[in-house]
């Protein structure tokens, strides 16, 4: 399979006035194959979200070099929706923000098909404050997965969600798009790790089995 993601020797330190700097990450080596699903695990503290925020192009390391030959969806455990617009507004985001009339259109499709997928197709018109926490989980997915993605990196899907919620977002995940779309996820559960391809271990700085 093709390589969709490649990170080499990604350092990063956080520097705070007054006193030394705390390096988190101190030369992860990673690579992600094209439909792969790779957990990321380690304890609170450990670089997870710095690690994934790099991986995506959201921080830049001190050191290191990421190649990314696909188009990157991102979930947030905070879903980061947008207060003054609806669902399908929210989801069809990434889209309305860089593409044409066409891609407009066809992205209104396959927002109303994952709308379905995810069980909100009811919820299209309401506006996030008037979701549950699952409902806005299920949004943010959808979005991701709006502009089909060659990749999809997840930040704790399902840490603000209940046992049965959150294995309705990790069925969502792990379906992704049939295959074709990769996913690396940052969790705590052992349970939303269970359901990728391969988990390594983020601990002192570097990413292993």
């Amino acid at each position: 399979m093709n390589t969709v993601l490649e990170a080499a020797g990604i350092r990063k330190a956080f520097r705070i006035p007054g006193h030394a700097p705390v390096e988190v990450l101190r030369g992860v080596d990673l690579s992600v194959r094209a439909g792969e699903r790779v957990a990321i695990i380690g304890r609170s503290g450990a670089g997870k979200s710095t690690l994934l925020h790099i991986l995506g192009g959201l921080l830049k390391p001190d050191a290191g070099r990421i190649v990314r030959s696909a188009t990157t969806g991102f979930v947030f455990q905070a879903y980061h929706l947008m207060p003054e617009l609806t669902v399908r507004e929210n989801i069809l985001l990434p889209v309305m923000a860089n593409g044409g009339r066409r891609e407009l259109r066809e992205a209104g499709a396959r927002a109303d098909e994952l709308m379905e997928r995810a069980g909100i197709a009811g919820r299209a018109g309401h506006l996030p404050s008037e979701l549950s926490g699952g409902e806005c989980q299920r949004v943010a997915v959808a979005r991701a997965l709006v502009a089909r993605p060659g990749i999809v990196l997840a930040d704790e899907p399902t840490g603000n969600l209940d046992a049965m919620t959150g294995a309705d977002i990790l069925e969502m995940l792990s379906g992704l798009s049939g295959g074709e779309t990769a996913l690396v996820m940052v969790t705590h559960s052992s349970a939303a790790a269970a359901v990728c391809d391969r988990t390594l271990a983020l601990s002192a700085g570097i990413l292993a089995p």
